[in-house]
């Protein structure tokens, strides 16, 4: 007899099991946004959850994100714990008012009395010549402000038991996930609840020659990028920083001590940007002899996405470009 394979699970399919475990074990939980009973707006991700747990639980709303996320700040202020979700991360700058100036407030102005415990889930989407206004990662924008926590999985795991610790949280959270990754499978594993608050960035491919750094579908170009190195005796460590708010340095910060070499990869731009940060705070702790090449970013180029099929294969980060620069530093002496 041969073993059973091993059961697999893809990034999007672990969402909607996340949502089907808290809707399930947790009376208070319920989802509220704009095309959730449409798998054209969210995928795989909701699929037919209205059904089983009832359009009471998995609200359907109009467009109006400022609406629908002040009715969720709102409740969660009342004991829920809502998910919000915005299918395209652009258009939830209309609730950055709510986002903002109020779920990340509350706690620091009522003096840790209250909290909301919402979890704000927002998908990034870029290519099929979407154009400027729906391309965009704006999780250095949310990164930057005090009073919220931002996570960004990149694995299907991390997508599934992110969003169940997120939801779980008494503190407002940015849950951001992108389309990009709705297909990437691994092995299944045991949901586990775990504490968002404890929750680090980690390694996961060990090299000595270079270090990689990167949050989300980024770090899954890096993967790819590794796998192909090791092709011409490069190791390249690899590390998934998951929350980027508050953003935990340390087994970066180790790493690089290691390899001497860093790239930080980010979907985003470079100005203000989560790349930048990453190289601002390990330099702060590295002496100049501890580097053997100067650090490097690899980001979006400073403009606006095109609209055009030819234009985004140039404008969007390929693996291509990240084994490129490796190999530009490991040639620095």
């Amino acid at each position: 007899m041969t073993a059973a394979a091993q059961p697999r699970l893809s990034y999007g399919e672990a969402i909607r099991h996340a949502f089907e475990y808290l809707l399930e074990n947790y009376p208070s939980v319920f989802a509220i946004g704009q095309g959730l009973w449409s798998p054209w707006y969210v995928g795989n991700t909701m699929l037919e959850l209205e059904k089983r747990f009832g359009r009471n639980r998995v609200i359907d709303t109009p467009v109006s994100e400022a609406a629908c996320t002040g009715a969720a700040i709102g409740a969660s202020l009342f004991g829920y714990r809502p998910v919000i979700v915005h299918p395209r991360m652009d258009f939830m700058i209309l609730a950055a008012d709510q986002i903002v100036n109020q779920a990340a407030k509350w706690c620091h102005m009522l003096g840790g009395q209250a909290s909301p415990a919402v979890t704000i889930r927002s998908i990034v989407n870029r290519g099929g010549e979407q154009g400027a206004q729906h391309s965009q990662a704006l999780h250095s924008w949310f990164a930057h402000i005090p009073g919220l926590r931002v996570v960004m999985p990149a694995t299907a795991t991390d997508a599934r038991d992110l969003l169940v610790a997120a939801t779980l949280s008494d503190d407002p959270v940015v849950y951001i996930d992108d389309r990009w990754l709705y297909d990437w499978e691994e092995d299944a594993t045991p949901l586990q609840e775990i504490e968002l608050r404890d929750v680090r960035s980690r390694v996961l491919c060990s090299g000595s020659d270079i270090t990689l750094v990167a949050a989300s579908y980024s770090v899954r170009q890096c993967i790819e990028a590794a796998e192909i190195l090791t092709g011409d005796g490069i190791e390249a460590e690899v590390i998934d920083l998951r929350v980027v708010n508050p953003l935990d340095m340390v087994c970066t910060i180790d790493s690089v001590k290691k390899t001497g070499r860093l790239i930080a990869v980010d979907g985003g731009w470079s100005t203000c940007g989560l790349a930048g940060e990453v190289i601002a705070r390990v330099s702060e702790k590295l002496y100049p002899r501890e580097w053997k090449a100067p650090p490097a970013r690899i980001t979006l180029p400073d403009a606006p996405a095109p609209s055009s099929r030819a234009l985004e294969r140039l404008y969007f980060t390929k693996t291509s470009d990240i084994t490129s620069v490796v190999k530009r530093l490991l040639s620095h002496q």
